[in-house]
This record gives structure tokens, sequence and C-alpha cells, in this order.
């Protein structure tokens, strides 16, 4: 009796560990976040790394298991730039930073956030190109990257994404021609507009494209 409660406590501690490893590296991605974008408002005051967790940061929001689901950083007059630690957040549903100041690339590792519905960056001043890793994400619905600078063709790889219902990249300075299999048969063109360089819809079929991208 005693040593099966003793295994019952020591699974317990050994969950417990776990746990909180898994919420301390959350937390240090998000650190890695926080270092890297400017905030004049003060609006990221509450992210303190010395905490257990980041659940009791504003702007964040976990599940019952203190795993970080919800990243709403939008409209919140910041800059900066995105980290490659954010891929770490692998239970993330939601990363709202639109309509704010960050500059620099869109990080591959964002690929890595297998439970993402919404990524939601438009609005920014985001440059290179969309990393075609972005294609791993299977459970991501909505995709709003317009009115940045992003350059270069808009990766087939999201073609495969059944889930993915909104996808906007306009105003952007994207090239090539336009995806029209799987989820893009029901986007409208309109949410490909102001992109100079981007080429009306691919024809299906073994089609040469000279887009100059």
């Amino acid at each position: 009796m005693a040593a099966a409660a003793a295994r019952a406590a020591g699974a317990l501690a050994l969950a417990l560990v776990l746990a909180l490893a898994g919420a301390n590296s959350e937390g240090d991605a998000l650190s890695a976040l926080r270092r890297s974008l400017r905030d004049p408002g003060g609006v990221l005051q509450s992210w303190d790394p010395t905490l257990v967790n980041p659940c009791t940061w504003f702007h964040v929001t976990c599940d019952s298991a203190n795993r970080v689901t919800r990243l709403d950083l939008g409209n919140l007059n910041l800059s900066g730039h995105l980290v490659p630690e954010l891929g770490k957040l692998e239970h993330l549903q939601y990363l709202e930073l639109y309509k704010n100041n960050i500059q620099g690339s869109i990080p591959s590792e964002l690929g890595n956030l297998k439970n993402l519905i919404s990524l939601d960056l438009y609005k920014n001043n985001i440059s290179g190109t969309i990393p075609p890793a972005l294609g791993k994400l299977k459970s991501l619905v909505f995709l709003r990257l317009n009115g940045n600078r992003l350059t270069g063709p808009i990766p087939r790889e999201l073609s495969g994404i059944s889930s993915l219902k909104v996808v906007d990249v306009s105003s952007n300075d994207l090239c090539g021609t336009i995806p029209t299999s799987g989820p893009f048969e029901r986007i409208p063109l309109s949410n490909f507009e102001k992109n100079p360089r981007l080429e009306g819809p691919e024809l299906q079929g073994l089609a040469v494209y000279d887009t100059n991208c």
C-alpha cells in the first residue's frame, strides 16, 4: 500500500515538474519576444520572467493546464521584430499581432505551431517572403498578412491546408501567380489585389509560367 502511494506521489511530482518545465519554456519564448519589441506604452509591463508561468501576464491566455493558447498583441503601438522562439509555443491557437509596426521577416519556426488557428500579422511593416513552412499549419483557418512589404511568391505549400478559410495577402509586393487549388478555390481575388507584380490565377495542368519572380 505504501509502495503504491509512493509511486503515485512520484508520478504526480514528475507531472508537476514537466508542467512547470513546459510553462517555463513558454515563458522563455515570450520573454524573447518582449526583448525584441519596443513598447512605448508599457503594455507588456506585466511580463515578468521570474514568475512560474506566463498565464498571469496581460494579453496572454492559457488553457486549464497553464499552456499558452492565445497571444493578443494587436493594435498596441509595438515595434521591433518577431523571434524564432515563438515556434516553441506548441499549444498556441491564436497569434494576433496586427496593426503594429513590426519589421523584419516572418520566422519559418512559426510552421511548428501545429495547433494554430489564426495568424494575424496584417498592417505592419513586415518584409521578406512568406515561409513555405507555414504549409505545416494543418489547423490554420485564418491567415491575414495584408498591408505589409512581403515579397516573393505565394507558397504552394499553403494549398495543402484544407482547414484554411480566409487568406488575405493584399497590399504587399508579392509576385508569381495566384494559387487556385485546395482552399484557394474559395478565396476572392480581392484578397490578392494591390500586389503590382502578382499575376492572375494560374491555370491547372502543365503550363509553364515566366513570372519574373
